[in-house]
């Protein structure tokens, strides 16, 4: 059978990568192992986070859906980082695992022009420098003109659960593909190993809850989806506990167990999530770590013990977990683990995710040396698009870093690569009072309109959350603030009373002043029944005008960079003016516009206006304005 698009994968990039591609109008097949587990959360249930929120946001105003799943599994909810500014506030939510994997199939189910097929996919088709369809293992073959390959940990993937029990598995539970691992090392691709872990699970009917710190979610209003207004379900609260100098005396003394620290491990695992032996191994002077005990979902008792993500063998593990107070009579329920998996240095890449040496064939999510469902989730958006876009001999996609943290994750690891499991922060971000959680759509819905993504509803939505906001900036400019009915409000926020009726634009400046509580129940300005979003946009852009303005102008100075296109063929290692580092980095990555080079680690400020002055002089040009990207 024939298919503009395969999707090779079920998981958070692949969900997204065939949404997105058959969204964009491209005939697509969803290939899976187990389509019972499409979606799965095969660690944390939980989505959001910081940076990780906006992403989450800014694949729900593509079309995607990560935002209306996690919305209708909600468990609880917060907003981090509420005591810092705008650019870094997060949304989180805890999500019942079953009902998200649930929900993802049926959203995927509901999909015009997505099929799905359980199989695994043994070997790619190839004609050539061309991938041109797939081979699963059951014999059945599959023809299509792209192919997006999503296989999370599954590449060659083992299990280690201390130094002396190791298997082959993709996750606990699943078989790994080796036969196409393999396929791809013969084909030429390079392929390195990395290394994640994940903390064991306990019977909460076992924890005494007594012991330990509740955390209860927010209810403020606020969502992941822009499209529709899902309750989630019933709240249950988190709870907070600590691993003190007990645990730390058990894991030192078995560190020599550890699959990590006792030799049999040697990969690069994730700095921003470290096991409970790293911890205790790499700070030795705390004296406690916190641990989160989280709910898995409605009709189940266990929880995620976020923080003691370990390789150590099951009867430390027990043990180490029966020294949480709170925690000594838990019962385990699954151990943690260590996983190792082949993933391909993403230098390979061009910004459309595609292969540079085999062409059809786009990567995204862990395959690409990234850790977390919103980077596979926005890997697979943008690997979807320009799948389908080649195989409709469309225009292609790449979002840049002054649009989307999308933008910022791509270009991150198709310029600077990975020597560790990539994962996304603000700090990675320019451009961050422009890029946030609550203006996601006002920056992503023109583009998922222009590129076909939304539906005819989600074109009505956005054009009404377009109009919204241009109707509560002129309110904010237009309404004034009287003396009488605010002075009192003010002052108990311990903001300075008015002296004279003022603008409201100006009131919202104040730090201590937030907008939504101007036009509450209680507040003193009424309410002119503008949308939750709008009013959070349009406060942000008030509060922040003057550094908005700035980064307005370094974006656009970025955008005049990567407006002017690099020859596809410049032979860097001859331009002699540059350094030899320089030249090095340039041959490897290939950028695509000078704004790209200014970006290659080791290419500095001489070595790029050196690179201008050899590209002229060998006669070939710089092109400014749009032209095909290859």
């Amino acid at each position: 059978m024939y298919y503009d698009v395969i999707v090779i994968g079920g998981g958070h990039a692949g969900s997204e990568a065939a949404n997105a591609a058959a969204r964009a109008g491209a005939r697509t097949l969803l290939v899976t192992s187990f389509l019972a587990r499409v979606g799965q959360m095969s660690c944390n249930p939980a989505i959001g986070g910081i940076a990780k929120g906006t992403v989450a946001r800014e694949v729900d105003a593509l079309g995607g859906l990560m935002g209306k799943a996690a919305d209708r599994t909600t468990l609880h909810f917060r907003m981090l980082n509420r005591s810092k500014g705008p650019a870094v506030w997060a949304p989180r939510a805890q999500c019942d695992r079953g009902l998200y994997s649930r929900e993802i199939r049926a959203l995927l189910e509901e999909q015009r022009g997505l099929e799905m097929f359980q199989g695994t996919v043994s070997a790619l088709r190839v004609e050539g420098e061309r991938v041109s369809g797939v081979v699963c293992a059951d014999g059945s073959e599959f023809a299509a003109r792209s192919v997006v390959l999503t296989a999370g940990t599954f590449l060659r993937g083992r299990i280690r659960i201390g130094v002396e029990k190791e298997y082959a598995a993709g996750r606990a539970g699943d078989a790994p593909s080796v036969a196409l691992a393999d396929q791809l090392r013969d084909l030429g691709l390079e392929a390195q190993r990395f290394k994640t872990g994940t903390p064991p699970r306990v019977d909460g009917r076992s924890v005494d809850f007594d012991r330990l710190e509740r955390q209860d979610g927010e209810e403020d209003g606020y969502r992941f989806s822009h499209w529709e207004a899902s309750g989630g379900l019933a709240r249950r609260p988190c709870w907070i506990a600590r691993a003190g100098e007990k645990v730390k005396e058990i894991v030192q003394s078995n560190l020599d167990r550890s699959a990590l620290y006792g030799g049999v491990l040697a990969s690069q695992g994730p700095r921003y999530c470290p096991s409970i032996e790293d911890k205790i191994v790499k700070f030795p002077e705390a004296s406690g770590h916190q641990v989160f005990l989280e709910p898995e979902g409605l009709e189940t008792s266990e929880l995620y013990v976020n923080g003691l993500s370990t390789s150590l063998p099951p009867d430390v593990q027990r043990e180490f977990l029966c020294a949480v107070p709170g925690l000594e009579n838990a019962r385990m329920t699954q151990p943690g683990y260590a996983i190792e998996y082949d993933f391909f240095p993403p230098l390979q890449l061009r910004r459309t995710l595609e292969l540079k040496c085999l062409h059809g064939l786009y990567l995204a999510g862990q395959v690409n040396g990234t850790t977390g469902y919103e980077e596979a989730a926005g890997q697979g958006v943008v690997a979807g698009v320009n799948s389908a876009h080649a195989a409709l001999e469309r225009e292609p996609w790449v979002p840049g870093r002054n649009e989307a943290y999308i933008g910022v994750l791509v270009d991150d690891l198709v310029t600077c690569g990975v020597d560790e499991p990539y994962r996304l922060f603000t700090s990675r971000a320019e451009f961050r009072l422009m890029l946030r959680q609550d203006n996601a759509l006002m920056r992503m819905g023109p583009v998922a309109e222009r590129l076909g993504l939304l539906s005819e509803q989600e074109l009505e939505r956005l054009d009404g959350h377009l109009e919204d906001l241009e109707r509560t900036r002129r309110w904010i400019r237009e309404e004034r603030i009287d003396p009488a009915e605010a002075n009192e409000w003010l002052v108990d926020r311990n903001s300075s009373p008015l002296t004279e009726r003022q603008p409201l634009d100006r009131v919202v400046r104040r730090p201590e002043v937030r907008l939504r509580e101007l036009v509450a129940e209680d507040g003193p300005v009424r309410d002119p029944g503008l949308g939750l979003d709008a009013l959070a946009v349009v406060e942000m852009e008030v509060k922040y005008d003057g550094y908005i303005r700035r980064e307005e102008e370094r974006a656009a100075a970025l955008a005049e960079r990567e407006g002017m296109l690099l020859p596809p063929d410049a032979p860097y290692l001859d331009f002699g003016s540059l350094s030899l580092e320089a030249r090095q980095k340039l041959s490897a990555v290939r950028p695509q516009t000078v704004g790209q080079a200014a970006r290659i680690p080791g290419v500095s400020p001489s070595d790029l206006q050196n690179l201008l002055v050899e590209v002229r002089k060998r006669g070939q040009r710089l092109v400014a304005g749009d032209c095909e990207i290859t």
